[in-house]
């Protein structure tokens, strides 16, 4: 019996932990004139690549920063980090700025409508636009 009760314990505990996705969406102003987007140019965009609009980052270590990385770029964390350690020292480029929240992308995005950001679906409302569901 003991047994039966630690794999129905340690089947409880690694659904529970190993389920850490995000369903990310890429959102810019309601206001903003982009319409739609493919991966590669989001990608371009967050990777330093391209400065046609300004990339607003989630904090590092959230599961929807991980995820939108994962999906758009088919890069880890520790890859985008040393891509923007490389254009930074160089003088190319600095990293987008981390928002802690999904509420705090809304707030930069409504005073930026050339910025563009990512944030988890169940999110989006009318302030946002969405322009890529990778």
């Amino acid at each position: 019996m003991k047994t039966i009760y630690r794999l129905v314990l340690a089947a409880t505990l690694a659904l529970s932990f190993g389920v850490a996705h995000a369903d990310v969406v890429v959102v810019v102003s309601a206001k903003s004139p982009a319409s739609k987007l493919t991966k590669e140019q989001v990608a371009d965009i967050f990777l330093g690549r391209s400065t046609n609009m300004v990339p607003l980052d989630q904090a590092a270590g959230s599961p929807v920063r991980d995820e939108f990385y994962s999906k758009v770029a088919g890069q880890t964390a520790a890859q985008v980090k040393t891509t923007w350690a490389k254009l930074s020292f160089s003088g190319k480029g600095t990293p987008p700025k981390a928002l802690g929240s999904d509420d705090e992308v809304k707030a930069q995005l409504a005073a930026n409508p050339n910025a563009i950001a990512y944030m988890d679906k169940s999110k989006v409302d009318a302030s946002v636009k969405t322009v890529l569901e990778p």
